[in-house]
């Protein structure tokens, strides 16, 4: 039997592993994302985050904290969407630096979600190193987060806490996710908003595999494809290496929790509500006929899950 103490020191392994494995691979993921992102952000991830921000970004500016900002593109992505603050972090150094490289360009609003924090002209004055700044911080490291919460209290002793809070495309490459659990309702104001987007737990990070089969329309005589989903294990499913792009250096570690694992972590401490759920897939036009296995091509079936969670007043 593994006791507590085993438990927390294989979390650790496993956590500095994954670290470990985004700083290897982080100037490759940077070579392929960019400033721009691919397909998964411009088509799922940003329509989606535009919907879950909407209410909090349309008339007043926001005060914003991102974890696992990676090479930026959250942050960049808040900034230009009307946050007037945006403190960015993540655990590997590599990508904190790759992140800084691009806060040099000017910021770049965003319709009307951007005007709550300035006019266009003022804000196209602006630097993203006006608005972002950077910190290391490892969210599953309870120590690391109540230090954040010293350094913002010394800053400012009446913050009221972060508008908004964004983790993108990352819980499922975090071994641990107590602390960050734990510490949201502190860090949140009241009404605050948590936002999270990750490979969707049923249709990707399970054990499941893609099916492309080819046969003929004895109807119509055409040949036609048909892709389908293979879903062998859901609910007990342990840490495995995977890859997030093509040819990257290094193999990552993926976590997967089914739903009901996921979402209580956050909501049984009592002080968290959930009040919007997302699953977002690719449609027709999204089809790469060039690379029949690709995710794209698997209309209807979620790539993605997307939650918000509340801050209780």
């Amino acid at each position: 039997m593994t006791t507590s103490l085993q438990k927390e020191e294989n979390e650790r392994n496993l956590a500095a592993e994954s670290i470990s494995s985004w700083e290897t691979n982080a100037t490759y993921w940077d070579s392929v994302m960019g400033l721009e992102g691919n397909k998964y952000w411009k088509k799922l991830q940003v329509p989606c985050l535009q919907r879950m921000l909407k209410k909090k970004s349309s008339g007043h500016v926001f005060t914003a904290l991102e974890l696992a900002t990676g090479n930026g593109l959250g942050a960049r992505f808040l900034a230009s969407h009307g946050a007037k603050s945006v403190l960015a972090t993540d655990a590997a150094e590599a990508m904190l630096d790759i992140a800084d490289g691009y806060l040099d360009l000017p910021v770049e609003s965003r319709g009307s979600d951007a005007r709550a924090a300035g006019t266009a002209a003022e804000r196209e004055t602006k630097l993203l190193r006006d608005i972002i700044s950077l910190r290391r911080l490892d969210v599953t490291k309870d120590e690391e987060f109540e230090a954040l919460l010293k350094d913002v209290a010394l800053e400012d002793p009446d913050f009221p806490g972060y508008d908004v809070i964004l983790l993108n495309m990352a819980i499922m490459d975090i071994a641990t996710l107590g602390p960050l659990a734990r510490a949201l309702p502190k860090l949140l104001a009241k009404d605050g908003m948590f936002i999270a987007t990750i490979l969707h737990p049923l249709f990707s990070t399970s054990d499941a595999s893609r099916s492309v089969t080819q046969h003929y329309n004895h109807s119509t005589g055409e040949q036609e494809t048909v892709r389908s989903v293979i879903v062998r294990e859901y609910l007990n499913v342990p840490p495995a290496k995977g890859i997030a792009l093509p040819g990257q250096p290094e193999k990552q570690l993926y976590f997967h929790r089914p739903i009901h694992e996921l979402l209580g972590t956050f909501l049984k401490g009592g002080q968290l509500a959930l009040d919007m759920l997302e699953e977002p897939a690719f449609t027709a036009e999204d089809r790469d006929e060039r690379r029949v296995e690709s995710t794209c091509n698997f209309i209807g079936v979620p790539a993605l899950f997307a939650f918000r969670l509340r801050r209780k007043v």
